[in-house]
């Protein structure tokens, strides 16, 4: 079989910018891989926290010495990849923290944490410079997601709820057609479409950002429930190995994934800008250490206070983190 090489189709030719919106698809294959059992379907979003590390995957080859065959394809976001992963149409994906409610409430099991991002902001059209110039006004979000948690977040902390403003649910590629024909007062949203919607509305205000609020907020690779042990131990295995490569290389990094989503290399190291990484070993202390289960407790508190979650689930229900760890210290 020939070497590993990614194919991608699109309907049309739209910007690269707003590669966010396209449901892209990307084959890889896998010499010496047959069977079920060696193929992997993997979903993701188009940005650097979603897309690095299964370019690296990719271009390193570390699918093919695992024996896999992985097949992968970009979502709008996490949430949609969630109803795939039950549906059975895929077998892993990324979610952004917005989203780690679903795992939380037994839709999948994290697999292992990607990044710590601080992507998410609420945004307003010119002269709108606070929460409180929001109430009343159109305010869009794709519901479910990061842009949805740090707009709850700054309402919180404006002494506001939902119903101080219209909240209107919109996919991110509906977000940045609306605010920037004015459609929209205002939205929960995430970089780097931000930066998109900023070529059109270079005077759009950052009204609340996750960087303000001095917590973590990781990002996470799933799988779906009936997904085999031995199969994840494999898949975390490849994802180690990438993200240790990525730790070590962040410029070449950033130049495989401008490639993989068809952007400029500048584009993708402004999304990175926004990502804090960390190594595998790093990764195992604070997973052994109970660190990550403290970031994942703190997102269940807010989950359920915003009725996401009727209760707090304990992250060792859905944070397969004896699993990951037992990848990396054999």
């Amino acid at each position: 079989m020939p070497r590993n090489r990614i194919r991608r189709t699109t309907r049309t030719a739209l910007p690269a910018a707003l590669l966010l919106a396209l449901s892209v698809t990307a084959t890889a294959c896998s010499s010496g891989a047959s069977g079920d059992d060696n193929k992997v379907r993997f979903g993701y979003i188009a940005d650097y926290n979603g897309a690095s590390l299964l370019a690296i995957a990719e271009k390193q080859g570390l699918w093919k010495k695992a024996d896999l065959s992985a097949t992968v394809k970009s979502f709008n976001n996490g949430p949609v990849q969630i109803q795939a992963l039950s549906a059975g149409s895929l077998d892993y994906g990324y979610i952004g923290p917005g989203a780690m409610w679903l795992p939380a409430s037994g839709k999948s099991k994290v697999i292992a944490i990607d990044t710590l991002t601080y992507a998410d902001r609420v945004i307003g059209q010119p002269g709108t410079k606070s929460m409180k110039d929001l109430k009343g006004k159109r305010v869009g979000v794709p519901e479910g997601t990061s842009g949805d948690m740090i707009l709850n977040i700054a309402l919180a902390e404006a002494g506001m709820t939902t119903k101080d403003i219209t909240k209107v649910n919109m996919d991110p590629s509906t977000i940045v057609s609306a605010f920037s024909s004015g459609k929209i007062d205002g939205a929960g949203f995430f970089y780097p479409a931000i930066d998109t919607i900023r070529k059109k509305v270079p005077g759009l205000h950052e009204i609340a950002s996750t960087k303000d609020t001095k917590d973590s907020f990781p990002t996470a690779f799933v799988a779906g429930n009936k997904v085999p042990e031995a199969k994840n131990k494999k898949v975390i295995e490849v994802l180690q190995q990438a993200n240790d490569w990525r730790q070590e290389h962040p410029e070449e990094t950033i130049a495989l994934t401008a490639k993989m989503l068809q952007v400029t290399e500048a584009q993708a190291k402004a999304d990175a800008s926004h990502v804090e990484t960390l190594s595998t070993k790093d990764l195992v202390a604070r997973t052994k250490s109970g660190e990550v289960d403290t970031w994942l407790k703190k997102l269940g508190d807010f989950f359920v206070r915003n009725k996401q979650l009727d209760e707090n689930t304990d992250p060792g229900k859905y944070y397969v983190g004896d699993l990951y760890s037992k990848a990396y210290d054999n």
